[in-house]
Order: C-alpha cells, then structure tokens, then sequence
C-alpha cells in the first residue's frame, strides 16, 4: 500500500496551490476545497487562519513535473 503524499499544486494554483493539491489528493474540486478554507478563515478568524496557510506554503513541497 502506497501512502499519498500532500504536495502544492503547480497546474491548478491560485495563491500557493495549497487548495489545487488537497484537491488533487482527496480527488476534488479545487474550488469546493477554496470555499471551505474561505468559510474556516471566516469562523475562526482571518489573522490565524492566514498565518497557518503561510507556514502550509512554506513547508508543503511543490510537485515536480
């Protein structure tokens, strides 16, 4: 059994492509996975949330073509 591994997406990107890569992991649609990270920064404030995709952007690895 192979483990799947999280990478940034470089094809389906629109800040970092941190969405276009849980999308391209779990097998959905980039742009579901946008609104839910948009409703979370919205419920659990914009300041953490931010924070937390910046330290995703910077540990999570791009994918190489």
């Amino acid at each position: 059994m192979t483990m799947k591994k999280l990478y940034r997406s470089q094809t389906d990107s629109k800040i970092a492509g941190i969405c276009g890569g849980i999308g391209e992991l779990y097998e959905l649609d980039p742009t579901i996975v946008r609104l839910v990270v948009a409703l979370l920064a919205l419920i659990t404030g914009i300041v953490p949330f931010s924070i937390a995709y910046i330290v995703g952007w910077i540990i999570i690895p791009v994918k190489s073509a």
